[in-house]
């Protein structure tokens, strides 16, 4: 229903009065939020400058890495320093708080409603807001879980005692190899439970969060439903942005909210339903 070329609708076509939002937002019966990596980059947690010079200085001077992202993809020389990036990787990006309240400020803004998120987000600052685990789907995954390489089996394991270990012992952009990850069932090298490609295990919890969300959305596909979308990006417009406008298309009694920097856009066919907002999230929100 919507093409990349019938989307490419300007933010002037829909009102970005924030007082529309707050009329809207009260009025609904629920809200559903898809977030993508603009809010978390919004909250201060950024791939490059000075945040990644300041956690990742060493493997830059080694490498020349341009940024965080790029350093996930890079042919170490070794399972030892593979995991002295990744454990730095997943430690400021998972277990330290971001810089900026947004995902505090985000929940105050709905903690009264009755709600779910759904992000392609990995860095789990939903649930260290203090959001309700029950209604959060993290579809591509979590940077606090490994899973098997192969995959030999469809489950997941927590990694911070771990990880926390990597950041303490590490020297020399290198981990003990005692500290390297192997899969407890067939002994192969555990990795990173990421979709990225078709060995992105959707272990129990997955879909139990999945049944959960698709429950959700179909006792309230009638009701007032306003539709917030928080910083998703054109790369993968499949799991939240196309969903979230053919449900509204669907619903007149529903509202599609778009709040990103550079990239608030709605089809036409919903024009008359949405709010658009070009801006920086933390501002906004």
């Amino acid at each position: 229903m919507f093409s990349k070329i019938q989307t490419k609708t300007s933010m002037k076509d829909c009102s970005g009065d924030p007082e529309i939002f707050r009329r809207k937002l009260r009025e609904a019966d629920t809200v559903v939020i898809g977030a993508g990596s603009g809010l978390s980059v919004s909250a201060g947690l950024t791939y490059s400058g000075e945040r990644f010079k300041t956690y990742f200085a060493d493997f830059i001077e080694a490498y020349h890495m341009p940024d965080m992202y790029s350093g996930g993809f890079w042919p170490y020389e070794s399972l030892e320093e593979y995991w002295a990036w990744w454990s730095r990787h997943i430690f400021y990006n998972r277990y330290v708080d971001a810089p900026k309240p947004v995902y505090k400020n985000l929940l105050e803004l709905v903690k009264d409603k009755d709600y779910f998120v759904i992000t392609t987000n990995v860095d789990h600052q939903f649930q260290k807001a203090g959001f309700d685990k029950k209604r959060l789907f993290y579809m591509q995954g979590d940077y606090g879980l490994w899973q098997c390489s192969v995959p030999c089996h469809q489950e997941t394991y927590d990694n911070e005692a771990v990880v926390r270990e990597m950041i303490a012992r590490q020297k020399n952009r290198k981990i003990p190899t005692d500290l390297i990850p192997n899969c407890p069932v067939c002994g192969k090298p555990m990795t990173m439970n990421l979709r990225c490609d078709g060995t992105f295990v959707e272990d129990a919890g997955w879909h139990e969060a999945k049944n959960r969300y698709d429950e959700f959305i179909r006792s309230h596909e009638e009701m007032k439903v306003l539709f917030l979308e928080l910083g998703v990006g054109a790369n993968t417009p499949v799991w939240i942005k196309y969903p979230f406008w053919q449900m509204t298309a669907a619903n007149p009694n529903a509202t599609y909210v778009c709040i990103n920097l550079g990239e608030a856009i709605v089809p036409n066919e919903i024009r008359h339903q949405s709010i658009c907002i070009n801006g920086d999230i933390v501002d906004f929100i």
